[in-house]
């Protein structure tokens, strides 16, 4: 049901990508500071480490996004900062980054949100470069201190034990560690970057934020462009870091494994809880139930004032105890009344029914495939399994094992190098992949789209309040219905691509790391639908929490072969941390 026209501007976004250096599409641009309005006081002291911001608001395109509010940010401690797509945390980190509030000159800071720019230096000398480059900040800014305030200045002893933590002897040993860790061999290791895909270029720079250790970490999703077991390694090494590190991430497991603290974006407001998120969960439905009692109780109360009023009528001894309860009733409502607890799912959505078909659905009748159709670069040998509409498969192992070709195999992107992929002939495919947003016209508004995409014909009809009823149901309502996609969030963007995906109907999903920009509420619902769901799922995911909802069966691609791993995925994550002893 996609338009002639959707299927144009998805060529022709490919074509671009074509052009570029790598071959990979590099990130949307970032907002500009001049399309953010910021206020804040630095109330810490200037030579402090820690920070403390008050009166801090943030709007976006004269949209409020934070509104008087305090950031405190505290060293030694790991935050794991978290909200609805479009609630602004994307924008609080860029804020940070660009020193759009009273960050001190002193603090370093490094922000990591876009991938290593290509170029003819390898991964590791990537990584040295940016080493060497912080050494000689680092003796700049000691040298202006000592030059400008004098040797009694406190902030000289934290670049003096940064100084002593870098030693250039052990650059490159200490690099090949963080960029092993990271899935990096030795022969990616040695690759110009300029040759690499962005989600490895992506690897590079994280790399450099590990290797530089600044004072204040920002991580915008770094887990995105990760296979399970170097997710394993980035959350045992951030689980020690000793600075100051402020996280988004999508995944409960890693936000539950790293972080000291967590600070939730909700209402316009930052609010801060002490704890992993497993903890701010109980801490918040603690907080509700109060919240909740209190309110009941508020409200009985009302209700008693208010029946005491009304009996008092006119008689004049009474009066005066009426004035006195009206007076009571004023104040409660001049303080501030309590608001009841309400929870509302802003992307709540189920997959459509579709025809279950009989097996075999997208039988592999001895699969082989290599990229350059060569016997001796062969990446899987001799394939014999079957995809039916019962199935619930979620495939795991390590970068480039070639979980995403399979799935390419299975849609009919690829064709295997021998054998045969047979698809059934009424088999309708729904797939999410990384680049799935590509689709999208960031030009049009979101309804001016899908009416384009989907234009009313004999067959099909929705007016527009139908389509707006379509769009609430995936978290997109009200003014987000006729802002231009491009200034959505890359989680909105994503639940768009689950709005298309559920106008095709298909029966059989392939969803390559389709949690990749979604919310923690968002994975959720998304879970839901799948449980939900009628037809047959193959899933390729980083997050541990969505295989464990979803998945029937494990399948670990390594090594040429796929072979079913017969315990749970928790299973699965403690092997991965017994090979790699930690």
């Amino acid at each position: 049901m996609v338009s002639e026209a959707a299927k144009k501007r998805l060529a022709a976004k490919k074509a671009a990508k074509d052009t570029k250096l790598g071959g990979s599409a590099r990130p949307s641009p970032a907002i500009t500071p001049s399309q953010r309005a910021v206020t804040g006081v630095l109330t810490s002291r200037p030579t402090s480490r820690d920070i403390k911001i008050d009166g801090f608001s943030l709007s976006l395109n004269g949209i409020e996004l934070i509104q008087d509010c305090s950031i405190e940010l505290t060293i030694g401690r790991r935050y794991g900062l978290i909200g609805t797509n479009g609630s602004g945390k994307t924008n609080f980190l860029q804020c940070l980054a660009n020193r759009e509030v009273p960050i001190p000159d002193h603090m370093d800071l490094y922000h990591l949100h876009q991938e290593a720019e290509p170029s003819d230096r390898t991964a590791l000398q990537a990584v040295v470069d940016h080493i060497e480059a912080e050494v000689a900040r680092l003796n700049a800014l000691e040298e202006h201190i000592m030059c400008e305030f004098g040797p009694e200045d406190e902030r000289l002893q934290e670049i003096y034990d940064r100084l002593e933590e870098l030693d250039p002897t052990t650059f490159e040993t200490d690099a090949i560690k963080l960029l092993t860790g990271l899935g990096f061999g030795p022969k990616m290791m040695a690759k110009p970057t300029k040759d690499m895909s962005g989600g490895w270029r992506m690897r590079v720079a994280l790399a450099r934020a590990l290797f530089a250790a600044p004072t204040l970490l920002l991580l915008d999703e770094p887990t995105n462009h990760l296979d399970l077991e170097a997710c394993v390694w980035l959350e045992e090494y951030l689980k020690h870091y000793k600075k100051c590190l402020v996280l988004v991430s999508h995944s409960q497991d890693f936000l539950n494994g790293v972080c000291t603290h967590m600070i939730w974006l909700t209402e316009k407001q930052l609010t801060y809880y002490s704890g992993n998120y497993d903890t701010f969960q109980k801490t918040v439905k603690e907080n509700e139930v109060i919240q909740q009692k209190k309110y009941e109780k508020e409200q009985d109360d009302i209700k008693h004032i208010k029946e005491f009023i009304a009996s008092c009528g006119t008689y004049a001894n009474l009066v005066r105890q009426a004035k006195s309860k009206q007076k009571i009733l004023d104040k409660m409502e001049a303080v501030g009344l309590t608001k009841p607890v309400v929870h509302t799912r802003s992307f709540t959505f189920t997959f459509p029914d579709c025809d279950k078909l009989p097996p075999p659905v997208l039988p592999f009748i001895d699969v082989s495939f290599a990229y350059s159709g060569k016997e001796e670069d062969m990446l899987y040998r001799n394939l014999e399994f079957g995809i039916d509409c019962d199935s619930r498969v979620a495939l795991v192992g390590p970068n480039g094992a070639g979980k995403s070709t399979l799935l390419k195999l299975m849609c009919g992107d690829l064709n295997p190098t021998r054998g045969d992929v047979k698809r059934h002939s009424h088999l309708s495919i729904g797939r999410y992949h990384q680049h799935s947003v590509d689709i999208l016209d960031d030009s049009m508004a979101v309804l001016d789209f899908f009416r384009s995409t989907y234009p009313n014909n004999m067959t099909f009809t929705r007016e527009v309040d139908e389509w707006r009823a379509y769009l609430g149901r995936f978290g997109i309502s009200g003014r987000l219905q006729t802002t231009k996609i491009g200034e959505l969030s890359e989680g909105q963007k994503s639940r768009l691509v689950f709005g298309m995906i559920c106008m095709q109907r298909p029966n059989l999903l392939l969803l390559d790391e389709p949690t990749n920009h979604l919310d923690l509420e968002s994975i959720d619902a998304l879970a839901d639908a799948i449980k939900q769901y009628k037809g047959g799922l193959v899933l390729v995911s980083h997050d541990f929490r969505l295989i464990d909802q979803v998945a029937e069966e494990i399948w670990v691609c390594d090594k040429g072969t796929i072979k079913p791993w017969k315990k749970d995925i928790r299973e699965y994550k403690a092997k991965l941390r017994r090979t790699m002893k930690l």
